[in-house]
């Protein structure tokens, strides 16, 4: 089953925690410290391999962690660096933020490798923290956690031109005459159930990739039918080929469904309604007599004083395919050679991941105030509070993280008890 997008859960390893040890060696008296770093966690990277062209593989893996960081050991040995993860993904993979839908990166063109989540830092070993003061530092920094995310990633189409229209006009058909696709052709509604793309080559100049978005309705730009699902492939073209059976084989009206669909990419997006298009009036050879005459004039009256060029073509026989080629290719010549890429609008960076939150609770039945999080925790496994200047850190850290400001804030009062995991004290101003 072919997929164009997915959710999964992403995870920067941790950093390994520093080390405490001090040198003990024959006929060296108070060696001192020798405690190693820890290492630093592995990476989350996204990287473009041309030879997958869908999602699938995630629909069966939701979860994805890179290595966590070796902690130091003695002698200052610095711990391994955790493995970084790279995930392949197709070209035109755009990858969104869960929760807001920003996106954070688009895996196409010059954007081939892009490091997403960086691992967490290692500790510093108790060799670091030796003083004149405090020789004998009994007390490592912790590793930095790994950051974690939710993302979503959507396939794109990377194509210059979108060949759109209803189900059943032929579109298919047209794709495999012009272009090396193969697609399964068949007369039924939706047998297109997947984005094709075919390389088009032009005799005497540069082709263009053109890709054949599976039949819209109307009502797709709300998601009816497949509409969202086919939708976001024309996202990147800079063209619309729009095909209509031009001799309502199927009692259709062809201006009518030009005016569907036209309003269906309005809906979506509408910026998509005012990109240039040219209409391919399909299935000429079966039209009787003057019918023929009759419905392209009713066409080019509508839709070319809009600037909209109507050629009538078959995509059978091959007739008019050529010079709607050539038109499509001029179109593209006159257009900015730049890629349509997504910009980035969401900031790793800038966002506070729960491993620098803390919480600040009354538990009724302790009769204290619990003060916890990770933040918390972090800073207690790197304090020495048996030191006068330890002991001075974690009050300046109680107040400038503003706990002193939250407790009092609670009605804390003095003698009250403080649980803050393994330490207990009284609070005092």
């Amino acid at each position: 089953m072919f997929a164009d997008s997915a959710k999964i859960y992403i995870s920067s390893g941790k950093g390994g925690d520093g080390h405490v040890s001090f040198r003990r060696e024959i006929y060296v008296a108070a060696g001192g410290p020798d405690g190693g770093d820890g290492g630093r966690g592995g990476d989350i990277i996204f990287e473009v391999d041309k030879g997958l062209n869908t999602l699938n593989d995630f629909r069966y893996k939701r979860k994805y962690c890179a290595g966590n960081g070796c902690p130091g050991s003695k002698r200052k040995c610095h711990g391994a660096d955790g493995a970084d993860l790279i995930i392949k993904v197709p070209e035109g993979t755009v990858v969104r933020e869960a929760e807001t839908g920003k996106v954070i990166v688009d895996m196409s063109h010059d954007c081939q490798r892009e490091v997403i989540l960086k691992g967490g830092r290692g500790g510093k070993g108790n060799v670091h923290y030796a003083t004149p003061t405090m020789q004998v530092p009994k007390y490592a920094q912790p590793g930095r956690p790994g950051r974690g995310l939710d993302v979503i990633l959507e396939l794109k189409t990377i194509a210059d031109v979108g060949l759109v229209g209803f189900p059943n006009v032929g579109k298919s058909t047209f794709l495999s005459r012009v272009s090396n696709a193969k697609p399964k052709i068949a007369n039924y509604h939706f047998t297109t159930l997947t984005p094709m793309l075919g390389v088009v080559d032009i005799d005497g100049g540069d082709g263009f990739v053109i890709a054949d978005i599976p039949g819209l309705i109307e009502g797709a730009a709300e998601g009816i039918g497949l509409g969202h699902e086919f939708l976001k492939h024309i996202e990147r073209t800079k063209v619309f080929i729009h095909m209509v059976d031009a001799a309502s084989t199927e009692g259709r009206d062809p201006l009518n469904d030009i005016n569907i669909i036209n309003q269906e990419l309005m809906n979506y997006n509408s910026e998509l309604a005012k990109r240039p298009q040219v209409i391919a009036a399909n299935k000429t050879d079966v039209f009787y007599g003057t019918e023929e005459d009759t419905v392209i004039s009713l066409l080019k009256e509508e839709f070319e004083p809009k600037n909209i060029k109507v050629f009538p073509i078959s995509a059978v026989s091959g007739r008019g395919v050529k010079e709607l080629l050539y038109y499509v290719k001029g179109l593209l010549n006159e257009m900015d050679e730049e890629p349509i890429v997504f910009e980035r609008e969401f900031e790793i960076d800038n966002i506070t991941f729960s491993e620098e939150a803390y919480t600040v609770e009354y538990d009724e039945e302790e009769n204290a105030y619990v003060v916890e999080g990770p933040r918390i925790e972090r800073m207690l496994g790197y304090t020495n509070l048996d030191s006068e200047k330890g002991f001075r850190f974690f009050q300046k850290f109680l107040r400038d993280t503003g706990i002193i400001d939250e407790l009092t804030a609670m009605g804390i009062e003095e003698g009250d008890t403080v649980k803050m995991y393994d330490l207990q004290f009284e609070y005092y101003k």
